[in-house]
């Protein structure tokens, strides 16, 4: 089960919202090489607002994240696409349904 997650709030510069929304596009496949991230989600809020959601079954995978690329390539560009430094907070995730921890609660079952 993930128990490890960040939340990542972003509020695009007026103007600068397709460039955010490409931005995260473009962190996609840097997500997929991650082996520690379990999930990775950018959302659009809405209007100037974006997330990034990532969830990790233990705080070695949020660590190496935090220090990864996506975050590196965020906080280079933060004064360029965002009206304020993206604010990032470490979640602990309750409960899941996740298809992974559907599958192995399947598998104890059997």
């Amino acid at each position: 089960m993930n128990k490890f997650g960040l939340l990542a709030i972003l509020n695009a510069k007026p103007g600068k919202e397709k460039e955010v929304e490409a931005f995260l596009k473009s962190a996609q496949p840097l997500a997929e090489k991650e082996q520690g991230t379990t999930t990775w989600f950018a959302i659009h809020i809405g209007a100037q607002r974006y997330a990034i959601f990532d969830t990790f079954t233990d705080e070695k995978g949020r660590e190496a994240h935090l220090n990864g690329e996506i975050a590196k390539n965020l906080f280079s560009r933060a004064l360029e696409l965002f009206e304020s430094e993206p604010e990032v907070h470490n979640v602990t995730i309750l409960a899941e349904k996740a298809p992974s921890a559907q599958q192995g609660a399947r598998a104890h079952a059997s």
